[in-house]
């Protein structure tokens, strides 16, 4: 008998991957956790019926969501990431020698613990010494904090559950006031794609616009993720993404990547006209 586990993105698409077996399945405080071993992608994590991540694909969301503010500003030293309990994120910081510390903010010790367990290939810089884990609720974290840091990653779930408190703009402004005079703030964007998705990007791009004098909008294709068109916000309070793109510094690092490059960095700017729209409107809500 075959297994599959099937994401209902909305009320009208299904996607669907077979598996081979379930790995982990537990309940937290805050959410439902599990692990899926699949043929096509690996192993799956899914939190609260949703796909997070796979191990086969996972590599385009975290390249993307460090890699273009670390290319922008290759002095980044103190980094805060908010969510991202995977270590995905983390992995790829860890890879610049020039970072000095890196706060993890993650609500629930369960992610962090079945990651840790289970999904090893993606959570196995979070041992390093400039790592630091604060189990804790990015909201209430991010408010005790001013001036300090150079980048925050909001790398959370969708905006429901858990992850709601880090779409509001309160959270955005405490992340404003948490940064330094250079500092930026990636945070996974949703997709423009299906309606659902498409209004928390709007409303997420106004908020940021609120706080920020520079926001800007870049795009990846990530296979498992609702209609595979995803979404990242670029806030700063100095930085601009294209214009300040340091091409050569970046490069002569010579890391490994399997998706991002600069020559990609200033393409995934280029965003589709309906997208555009979508941004100009969010910019005028009330």
């Amino acid at each position: 008998m075959e297994m599959w586990y099937t994401e209902e993105q909305t009320k009208n698409v299904r996607f669907s991957i077979r598996c081979d077996k379930q790995k982990y399945s537990a309940q937290s405080d805050y959410q439902r956790i599990e692990i899926f071993s699949t043929p096509e992608f690996g192993d799956v994590l899914v939190l609260d019926d949703r796909i997070m991540l796979t191990t086969k694909d996972e590599f385009i969301y975290h390249e993307m969501i460090t890699h273009v503010p670390m290319a922008t500003n290759p002095s980044i030293k103190n980094v805060l990431v908010i969510g991202a309990g995977d270590g995905g994120t983390v992995k790829e910081l860890t890879r610049y020698k020039t970072i000095e510390n890196i706060d993890m903010v993650e609500i629930d010790s369960m992610v962090v613990d079945a990651c840790r367990e289970f999904l090893p290939t993606v959570s196995c810089r979070l041992n390093d010494p400039r790592v630091h884990v604060h189990i804790d609720d990015g909201l209430r974290f991010v408010r005790r904090v001013e001036n300090q840091y150079d980048l925050i990653i909001v790398d959370s779930t969708d905006p429901i559950g858990p992850g709601e408190g880090l779409f509001t703009t309160e959270f955005y402004g405490n992340c404003y006031k948490a940064l330094n005079e250079n500092g930026i703030l990636v945070n996974q964007h949703e997709s423009p794609y299906y309606k659902t998705y498409s209004k928390a990007m709007r409303l997420a791009h106004k908020k940021l616009v609120e706080f920020f004098p520079i926001c800007k909008v870049y795009q990846a294709h990530i296979p498992t993720y609702p209609s595979g068109h995803w979404l990242f916000g670029f806030a700063s309070k100095k930085f601009h993404p294209t214009h300040d793109l340091n091409e050569s510094a970046w490069n002569v690092l010579g890391i490994d990547t399997q998706y991002y490059n600069t020559r990609l960095h200033l393409g995934s700017f280029a965003l589709p006209t309906y997208v555009t729209k979508q941004l100009m409107e969010g910019e005028l809500l009330n």
